[in-house]
């Protein structure tokens, strides 16, 4: 009786554990605003085809670079990517810097799982 009772004190704490942290991983993965993702899938779709399945594809895409990225490295990144077109000194402190490229790699490994997984 005494193995009952410790597995199923055990079995509890698991359970709670695993709630709590099933609690955080979903307000996670919804971190990023509708228009983000709008905005993702239309420049997705535009590249790839205005197909259903090119929506299916490309919505399934952002879904997975949200749950690998938080919302705020993807901004960080995207920012990057933008400003290093700007010619002159100002784009290139955007091309040029290990923070930059940090981000944008990040971005880019998210982006590759996602073409993996959804492609």
């Amino acid at each position: 009786m005494i193995r009952k009772q410790v597995f199923v004190g055990s079995a509890t704490a698991m359970f709670a554990l695993a709630a709590a942290t099933t609690r955080v991983t979903a307000e996670e993965l919804n971190d990023y605003p509708t228009s983000a993702r709008a905005e993702y899938v239309f420049g997705c779709m535009k590249a790839n085809g205005e197909t259903p399945r090119a929506l299916e594809q490309c919505s399934c895409s952002i879904d997975i670079i949200a749950t690998l990225l938080p919302y705020e490295r993807y901004v960080s990144a995207e920012t990057v990517l933008r400003m290093a077109q700007v010619p002159g000194v100002l784009g290139s402190q955007f091309r040029s810097t290990e923070q930059a490229r940090t981000a944008v790699d990040e971005l880019r490994r998210a982006q590759a799982e996602a073409e993996v997984r959804c492609f």
